[in-house]
């Protein structure tokens, strides 16, 4: 085989793997801002608001710009509402 069709093949099988992820990954980075807020800067931002995690769900849901900067969220449409609210619940409840 010549090697540049196997340097396809390899790039073609490395695309069309999955990304895993785990709570151990997503841990890793907690603190860190990355392109938006950290976990915890979110948490702190909604501390003592009235309806937070439906708030945030729908920022979630919808996605937004300009709350935290020029980069905006993507909308993340595919995850059920209560995985959503569940998401939100755990960033308000400080990501642990």
């Amino acid at each position: 085989m010549k090697p540049l069709a196997v340097a396809a093949l390899l790039a073609a099988s490395l695309s069309a793997t999955p990304a895993f992820a785990n709570l151990d990954l997503a841990n890793l980075d907690l603190a860190k801002k990355l392109v938006g807020p950290s976990y915890q800067d979110i948490a702190k931002k909604h501390s003592g608001q009235k309806d937070a995690a439906v708030a945030l769900a729908d920022s979630i849901r919808k996605g937004g710009g300009g709350k935290w900067g020029p980069v905006p969220m993507p909308a993340q449409p595919a995850p059920s509402g209560s995985d959503v609210k569940t998401l939100a619940e755990w960033v308000l409840g400080g990501a642990t």
